[in-house]
């Protein structure tokens, strides 16, 4: 078996079975390219069924010297995954990735925003061109639903539910889940959709995309933080910020406003509760606030 025949038949696996986003599957062949450079430029000639765990062993020592602690054990994860498919298969006995230890890491606490910081982004917009209108829309959307930067590009009209004050958002893995949105956000879409979206010329395949860019094409991703890092230096932010920073900060400001962790995990599309809990460790007071409201002994 050849290293790219076994890495194309593991995407489609990853796409099919697992139902990845194709930024997830690029990330994971990204780890197998590295390693596959890595014996290319050893001479090591092995296929993917024959590899063992001293030379998997030897491309982490390898990497260990260009990248961190935390960057080292997404690779591991990456290579992990694709070997447990090998074996899933019935191409493999034993994954090679077994005794390799994984390096510690620490949690890593996401960078957040506080509600002055959010009020003063916005604020900082140029509302005299069509694009600032769009661009007020787009951090409204994205703060008030806790959007991912590639759930926001692909929004559609017909995703909006606004009479019930909801819009259906397709997540990771194609998996679909309705968000509240607030009003303030529903006012700004609706005027953004009639003022502004309604006199571009759209182009053939963007006629349900929400956010449209002046050619009349769907936003990318890097439009989004291009627009965010403009809006940070005009307001001389000392915090590097990304799309995702809206995100935590809308999981951070709900909690610490009494909202239900579950409640969060649902809108964010957390499939698992223990992703959803970091934002408790943004805000220690949480915890306090639980106990002295619900303990028996209060």
């Amino acid at each position: 078996m050849k290293w790219q025949n076994a890495v194309k038949d593991y995407q489609l696996y990853l796409k099919i079975e697992r139902g990845l986003s194709s930024n997830t599957i690029n990330s994971y062949s990204a780890d197998l390219d590295k390693l596959m450079d890595f014996l290319t430029n050893n001479n090591v000639t092995v296929s993917p069924i024959a590899i063992d765990s001293s030379l998997v062993q030897q491309f982490i020592y390898e990497i260990a010297k260009k990248v961190n602690a935390r960057s080292q054990a997404r690779i591991i994860s990456g290579l992990r995954s694709f070997f447990d498919y090998l074996i899933f298969e019935n191409y493999r006995e034993t994954n090679p990735t077994d005794l390799i230890e994984t390096p510690k890491i620490g949690i890593k606490l996401p960078d957040t925003l506080s509600e002055t910081e959010v009020n003063e982004l916005i604020a900082a917009i140029d509302l005299s061109r069509p694009q600032g209108e769009r661009n007020r829309t787009i951090i409204e959307t994205m703060y008030s639903c806790g959007l991912r930067v590639s759930e926001l590009v692909a929004l559609k009209i017909s995703d909006l539910f606004f009479e019930e004050g909801f819009i259906r958002v397709i997540g990771k893995g194609n998996k679909q889940r309705f968000v509240p949105i607030h009003f303030n956000a529903q006012k700004y879409i609706l005027f953004y959709i009639k003022n502004i979206r309604n006199h571009i010329d759209t182009q053939k395949g963007s006629e349900d995309i929400l956010f449209l860019n002046r050619r009349g094409k769907s936003l990318t991703r890097q439009m989004i933080f291009t627009i965010l890092k403009n809006l940070s230096i005009k307001i001389n932010l000392r915090k590097k910020i990304s799309p995702h920073t809206l995100r935590h900060s809308f999981a951070t400001h709900l909690l610490k406003n009494g909202a239900d962790l579950r409640a969060i995990q649902q809108m964010l599309g957390h499939e698992s509760i223990t992703t959803t809990e970091i934002y408790v460790h943004l805000d220690r007071s949480y915890l306090q606030e639980v106990v002295e409201k619900y303990h028996p002994r209060k």
